[in-house]
């Protein structure tokens, strides 16, 4: 196949071909070639994982390549993307336990954040941050998220966007996303390949190849939010038989009328 087709059309039959977990690791492997890593593929990959998921494609990009993923992307991300990228890394989600992770801890961890972020004299605990939320499996980082709202005046999520910046804070808002409303938080992402100057193909793809097993739901919440579906944006955003392959992945799961 890659004799045969190259650029974002062999990448799209290529993902497609393959089973997910090797998938994604052939997305990772793309996003880490050339100069300067693809940060939005990577987190879009890496965060909000279950535990089992984190641990299959570590295994499995070690078998596809024989090299360790994490020192991988430890030659590729640099600060606190990194820092967030390894917390996800470590597969050390808990799992949800009503009588551990009571309002009371929600609190408590809500409080945790905001000293280690703005409530902070100087400097934000980035560590400490990733530390709590990539832990926090996601119904007790929806009781974070709504003691930090009522305590303070607004969510988490907002807290992430003043405390980072640039392709840290777009990492952690996703990965809370992801914990909270996974499918518009996929659609976002699937906006956000198309925006601006030029197209995203290789996180447009990603997103298409990756979500095809939640895709209804992902369409459902991107036509409630932005009035269209996402057929419409592979349309005006791509062209070629590349547009066309896109098409079908989407058509397989979500046909279009007529």
């Amino acid at each position: 196949m890659k004799k045969e087709f190259s650029g974002d059309l062999g990448n799209a039959l290529q993902f497609l071909a393959c089973p997910a977990d090797e998938a994604e690791c052939r997305m990772l492997k793309k996003a880490m070639d050339g100069i300067g890593a693809q940060a939005n593929v990577i987190f879009a990959i890496m965060t909000g994982r279950t535990n089992s998921e984190m641990e299959r494609i570590k295994r499995t990009f070690f078998k596809l390549y024989t090299k360790d993923l994490g020192k991988r992307l430890a030659g590729e991300l640099h600060g606190d993307m990194e820092r967030l990228i390894f917390n996800c890394l470590q597969a050390g989600e808990e799992e949800y336990d009503p009588q551990y992770h009571t309002k009371e801890k929600a609190l408590e961890d809500a409080e945790e954040v905001h000293k280690k972020g703005q409530g902070k004299f100087f400097g934000t605990d980035e560590r400490g941050i990733y530390k709590i939320l990539c832990a926090a499996p996601p119904e007790h980082i929806e009781n974070i998220n709504q003691a930090y709202a009522d305590k303070y005046g607004y969510t988490l999520m907002k807290a992430l966007e003043k405390e980072l910046g640039g392709n840290a804070e777009k990492a952690s808002v996703h990965m809370i996303g992801m914990k909270l409303k996974p499918y518009p938080t996929i659609a976002k992402l699937v906006k956000s390949a198309c925006a601006g100057i030029g197209t995203d193909e290789l996180l447009l793809t990603t997103c298409i190849v990756r979500y095809q097993t939640v895709m209804k739901d992902v369409m459902t919440a991107h036509i409630e939010e932005y009035g269209k579906s996402i057929h419409d944006r592979v349309r005006e955003e791509c062209g070629g038989k590349y547009k066309s392959v896109l098409l079908a992945a989407l058509n397989a799961v979500w046909p279009e009328e007529g």
